[in-house]
């Protein structure tokens, strides 16, 4: 069951980066401050991440409690995910990747804090016998 989770979870996580990738840098290239476009392009691909993973991944059947969670969980790794991402866009600022290399960093960061999240916390009654 786990390596079917980790499957499903890696599936929806690489649609939600590329939802994530294409309206920051989209915003970016229109201008828009790099972090202002990044928390944007979070936003959008957690609203995708959320559907997919509670139906998908974790079958979860869980109402408003779970969305709640979800929304705590997606609020603390978004902090999470702009402020790597702004930290090593400023700190590799002469790199011609830093760009992407601080996506890459920010993104992994904060999937790994929302896949443990969302099995261990947000998900978790769908595991427990009641």
């Amino acid at each position: 069951m786990l390596r079917s989770e980790v499957s499903r979870f890696l599936i929806v996580g690489l649609i939600t980066v590329a939802i994530d990738l294409f309206f920051y840098s989209m915003l970016v290239s229109q201008g828009m401050s790099v972090s202002t476009a990044k928390a944007i392009g979070f936003v959008m691909g957690a609203l995708f991440a959320y559907f997919a993973n509670k139906y998908w991944t974790f079958s979860a059947k869980g109402g408003w409690g779970q969305f709640i969670g979800f929304l705590v969980l997606y609020g603390s790794t978004f902090v999470t995910n702009v402020g790597v991402n702004a930290a090593l866009f400023h700190f590799l600022a002469n790199i011609d990747s830093a760009f992407f290399i601080a996506f890459l960093v920010a993104t992994g960061s904060s999937a790994t804090l929302n896949f443990l999240g969302m099995k261990l916390l947000i998900f978790l009654p769908n595991y427990v016998k009641r």
